[in-house]
């Protein structure tokens, strides 16, 4: 494929904590155009499918700030600094968000959340033999509660919209591939 995007510039428009908004000139070279296009740097991101002996996956239900209501989903979230590599972040994340813990943790997906205007990438692993050893450990404004679904149940809730984040759907996506890839 010929190459018809040229990067001329880019700058910071805003940061947090959380996002550096950029802004990046290109020049479109089938029609001569330059134009910026604002671009979301976050961190990459972990998500993990815990389930237990019995089938049961380990969800969770908190309030979404940007939906402004509840959602039901898998632990998830940034990988920190303090993080190995993308599997101790989704270990870390289930211990902290649903306290269950498991020793057989494997990846079985990444995907680019909105290659469009976003840089990073989710990881996504699955937690067999999920039990539960500790407390929820919760960030200061996390007000999670921990359900459990049998994972039979899984494809109805996404179809009936009981389970809408993307990056769950996607996460039981990769596991319905990983799960066929996996058989004999």
């Amino acid at each position: 494929m010929k190459r018809q995007w040229v990067f001329l510039d880019s700058k910071t428009v805003y940061q947090n904590r959380i996002v550096r908004i950029r802004e990046d000139t290109y020049h479109f070279l089938p029609n001569d155009i330059v134009r910026d296009f604002t671009v979301f740097d976050f961190g990459d991101w972990v998500n993990i499918i815990p389930l237990t002996p019995e089938g049961k996956v380990v969800m969770i239900r908190q309030y979404r700030l940007g939906a402004r209501r509840e959602t039901l989903e898998i632990p998830g979230g940034l990988i920190s600094e303090e993080d190995l590599d993308p599997g101790e972040a989704a270990l870390r994340e289930m211990i902290e968000e649903t306290g269950y813990h498991s020793d057989d943790i494997v990846h079985i997906g990444t995907v680019q959340p909105n290659p469009a205007i976003q840089s990073n990438r989710c990881f996504t692993y699955l937690a067999r033999n999920a039990v539960p050893s500790s407390a929820q450990s919760l960030d200061p404004t996390e007000d999670i509660v921990v359900e459990l679904v049998d994972k039979d149940d899984v494809c109805r809730m996404i179809s009936t919209h009981a389970i809408t984040h993307g990056l769950v759907v996607a996460a039981f996506a990769h596991l319905m591939i990983f799960e066929a890839l996996s058989k004999p």
